[in-house]
């Protein structure tokens, strides 16, 4: 940590769902409890996932986009990986990836996961057959 007050460091939270979150910590609690402000939701799409017409598709470099979100509280339960921002490099584009339009990066990014979720549950069924069971089956109705 530095020197600033300790209730405003500017912090990454990824989430169990696959969210990224920055922002600037303003509170939390014994559980984890978060509460961010400024925050904006950084949302990524691989470089096989980038159409070809794009140009970043060329250079095989993938896409991100920051969506503000604001005030944003955080449940502790949800909190997967919690870390500190380098403020000197907070305004670098994360190696690898261009940014580009927000619109874009999520349509992108709900298509790459809706496939995912398809190809997870034909994979679940295949192993169900084989007798394994997965852990967490929440979402994947056999």
């Amino acid at each position: 940590m530095t020197d600033t007050p300790p209730s405003s460091e500017k912090l990454m939270v990824a989430l169990r769902d696959g969210r990224k979150l920055l922002g600037v910590l303003r509170s939390w609690d014994q559980f984890a409890n978060l509460v961010l402000q400024s925050t904006v939701e950084r949302t990524f799409v691989p470089p096989e996932a980038v159409p070809a017409d794009h140009p970043s598709a060329a250079e095989q470099r993938g896409l991100y986009a920051d969506i503000p979100r604001g005030v944003f509280i955080v449940r502790g339960e949800n909190v997967m990986l919690l870390g500190e921002i380098d403020l000197d490099k907070d305004d670098d584009a994360p190696p690898g990836y261009d940014q580009a339009d927000p619109d874009l990066v999520e349509k992108l990014a709900k298509e790459r996961k809706e496939a995912d979720k398809v190809k997870d549950k034909k994979k679940q069924k295949n192993l169900s057959v084989l007798g394994f069971e997965g852990e967490s089956m929440g979402d994947i109705i056999l």
